[in-house]
């Protein structure tokens, strides 16, 4: 999950860096994020992911593994409140079954989310992912987007960045190609504005025997 705070001073995106011991990506600066867990498929929304993004998520699909945008959106939203404590939701009876969402009697909001990068990692590394990068404006945040006192202790140093600084951080491959991305979304619109949906998605293929660049229409 890739969360931007935008002002007419700059814009800032929000990162942790994981454990020195971690097995994936250790002492890395990352984005909140994880894999999708059995009960998101079921989770408690307010709002439903954006027709488009849901489509394009349902592109190229894994034989092995089909996506289910709604669980990955859940997914997503879950592993924010987690990881950082920030919620994205809605006033909601039932609430989201998270820690976080529930207390506060919110649902989460999956309207927020823009699908904005995807990436497979390559084979022979110790754990492989099939990636997908959603971006929201901390304006849709519920509550003080500095407080991040209910995060579990997943990721360590969690901060806004300015977003013209964070390249400088210690930072996996794929990530400095999703900042750059994004960075480019985000300047395309004043400020102010809602973010814009990606023109495509970019997809970054480690599927086959080399890596494939391409776009998600």
């Amino acid at each position: 999950m890739i969360l931007l705070r935008r002002s007419r001073a700059g814009t800032s995106v929000l990162m942790g860096m994981r454990g020195a011991k971690a097995a994936f990506m250790p002492s890395k600066y990352v984005f909140p994020g994880g894999a999708v867990d059995p009960e998101d498929t079921m989770a408690v929304l307010s709002r439903p992911l954006a027709d488009i993004h849901h489509r394009r998520l349902l592109a190229e699909p894994r034989e092995e593994a089909p996506a289910n945008p709604r669980a990955i959106a859940a997914a997503a939203l879950r592993e924010l409140a987690e990881e950082t404590g920030l919620l994205i939701g809605n006033p909601a009876s039932p609430p989201s079954p998270w820690p976080g969402y529930a207390e506060a009697a919110l649902a989460a909001d999956a309207s927020a989310l823009r699908y904005v990068f995807r990436a497979i990692t390559p084979p022979g590394r110790p754990r492989r992912f099939d990636a997908h990068f959603f971006l929201a404006d901390a304006a849709r945040i519920t509550g003080d987007p500095d407080d991040f006192s209910r995060a579990c202790d997943e990721l360590s140093h969690l901060h806004w960045v300015p977003l013209t600084e964070a390249r400088n951080l210690n930072l996996p491959f794929i990530t400095e190609v999703v900042l750059a991305e994004v960075a480019q979304l985000a300047s395309a619109v004043p400020h102010d504005a809602e973010l814009p949906d990606p023109a495509t998605v970019p997809f970054f293929d480690n599927r086959g025997s080399s890596p494939r660049f391409s776009q998600i229409a």
